[in-house]
């Protein structure tokens, strides 16, 4: 059985969540629940999964941030990748591959791909999703996770489904950007596309080698960058220099969007990426009144609220 490795893209910045996210304390960084963090919730919820050790990918200015997190579950162990500069997911990715490779003697890993701002409800239909994506991903296929849509959303992008390559999985027709209302819900209501999840499934092999094909200035660069890598106490460091030159560029685009490996497996659980504000009271628990509270709060005769304080008392009154 092929080595499973988490890959966790732990760089982006919520700024749809500002003031809650910023770009110092992003929102994969905090609680939504008011226990652990994001990314400590998207690398507990592998735990059935017996995978490696993750791979998290973050910026520079994270690293402690990363670290201290990590470290709270027992997942630190010389596995966050730094980057110096933003290059987006496609590059990411590559490090994560190149690296795991090379950690890796004599074997070619599975690479699971999450991001670490993710909320998933059920868990069950995860993992059983991922379990059924691996006999895909070790025939050389990469593997997209297809949210299955419940409602026309016009803040995601679609992947549109081809022909039935086996049970509950399918080529991939087009990625789709995001669309209008009409759009999106002439798109749900065909029942052939699903929310873009940005989740992936492959070996770290075959994904270099579409990436070598399909952007050979990004697979370049991202091999002269870990030419040189310079461990760091729980820190892998690439060379700055080299990853500089880097074209910046998605996965969706640099790879996804041109591969003939390309397979879509549905998944149906409870996923968001909490990328707005309606979004993270949609995920959180509520009180009688559909109010969200955190931190010291009286809601009086208040309804549908979502009201956030980390130090002051707040308190709501017909709100």
């Amino acid at each position: 059985m092929s080595k499973l490795i988490p890959v966790i893209m732990a760089g982006g910045i919520g700024s749809r969540l500002w003031p809650l996210s910023r770009e110092e304390h992003p929102k994969q960084f905090l609680s939504v629940d008011g226990e652990l963090s994001m990314l400590q919730n998207t690398i507990k919820r592998l735990t059935p999964l017996l995978a490696g050790e993750p791979l998290v990918i973050c910026n520079d200015s994270h690293r402690f941030l990363v670290a201290e997190q990590l470290r709270a579950i027992n997942k630190l162990a010389n596995n966050i990748i730094l980057e110096p500069v933003g290059r987006n997911t496609a590059p990411a990715i590559a490090l994560a591959a190149f690296c795991s490779l090379q950690n890796v003697v004599d074997e070619d890993p599975l690479l699971l791909v999450l991001a670490a701002d993710h909320v998933i409800r059920d868990e069950k239909v995860f993992l059983k999703a991922i379990n059924h994506a691996e006999f895909f991903a070790t025939q050389g296929k990469l593997v997209t996770f297809g949210i299955v849509p419940t409602q026309a959303e016009t803040g995601y992008g679609y992947i549109c489904r081809g022909e039935a390559i086996g049970e509950d999985a399918f080529s991939v027709a087009e990625f789709v950007e995001k669309p209008d209302f009409d759009t999106a819900r002439h798109y749900v209501e065909s029942e052939k596309y699903y929310w873009n999840s940005g989740m992936f499934l492959f070996r770290a092999s075959s994904y270099l080698q579409e990436l070598k094909d399909l952007s050979p200035d990004i697979y370049q660069a991202c091999e002269n960058a870990v030419g040189s890598i310079n461990p760091d106490l729980d820190f892998i460091r690439i060379d700055k220099e080299a990853f500089a030159m880097c074209p910046s560029d998605s996965i969706d685009y640099a790879v996804m969007e041109h591969t003939r490996h390309a397979v879509v497996v549905p998944m149906n659980a409870g996923w968001s990426d909490v990328g707005s504000w309606s979004s993270l009271w949609d995920i959180s628990k509520k009180d009688p009144q559909r109010n969200v509270l955190h931190g010291d709060i009286f809601a009086y005769n208040s309804k549908d609220n979502y009201i956030y304080s980390e130090k002051s008392f707040i308190s709501t009154i017909g709100v």
